[in-house]
């Protein structure tokens, strides 16, 4: 008999300012997909000649390599990845699920509303689409007791100072990140990492990020988990 390989259990990826009722709807009811052994070469998926000039330029300030690593995505995985903006980290995340996973890309207002009735699924390279059972969503009872045990929860977002919590969030576009943190570990998850790969310490964190100035933005991920 030919050994199956190994369930690995899907994957949220999270950025820009969100609320845990966007967090918590996110990653109800995401299935659960059978991978490939080990990661995927990265540095390869960076590599590809069919990549846009534009996602080049964005490699620049990004550190791709740093961010798929962290987050470990990989061949068979289910993937949904929240304030997708224009996709460029859904398509890079699409490649390293290749060719049995599935990548979903939701952009818009992140409310609860909107990602039941107003999402916009983007097609990504190399992915299976499909879309999620939103009416199980809404049926849920409990939401947060809905989520996927063993799932990964990873979110990045923009560094506010120290105090401002969430008060921000419309203002500046950034959140606390002790605030982020005591929000959705309290809806049940562990946090299992942190990754300093886009830290700007010189960030004085009191400007807007939107629109965008060419200042070094402060930003952190955080990888959490949904005990088994």
């Amino acid at each position: 008999m030919t050994a199956q390989a190994p369930l690995r259990k899907p994957l949220c990826f999270l950025t820009g300012s969100l609320t845990l009722a966007a967090v918590v709807t996110a990653c109800v009811l995401m299935p659960v997909a059978r991978a490939q052994v080990g990661p995927p070469d990265y540095s390869a998926i960076i590599a590809a000649p069919d990549r846009t000039d534009a996602d080049l330029q964005t490699d620049k300030r990004r550190d791709p390599v740093k961010l798929l690593a962290f987050t470990a995505v990989r061949p068979g995985m289910k993937v949904l990845d929240m304030g997708a903006g224009g996709g460029y980290s859904t398509e890079l995340m699409a490649r390293a699920v290749a060719p049995n996973g599935v990548v979903y890309g939701l952009t818009g207002s992140l409310t609860f509303a909107a990602v039941v009735t107003a999402c916009a699924l983007m097609t990504v390279a190399r992915a299976q689409v499909a879309l999620p059972d939103y009416s199980a969503i809404i049926a849920a009872p409990d939401r947060t007791a809905a989520l996927k045990s063993g799932g990964t929860l990873v979110i990045a977002d923009h560094s506010a100072r120290p105090g401002d919590g969430v008060a921000v969030g419309k203002s500046l576009h950034r959140i606390e990140e002790s605030a982020l943190r005591r929000e959705v570990e309290a809806a049940g998850f562990k946090l299992v990492a942190q990754g300093d790969f886009w830290r700007h310490p010189e960030d004085p964190r009191d400007f807007s990020i939107q629109p965008p100035s060419g200042k070094a933005v402060d930003e952190f991920v955080l990888k959490f988990q949904k005990p088994m």
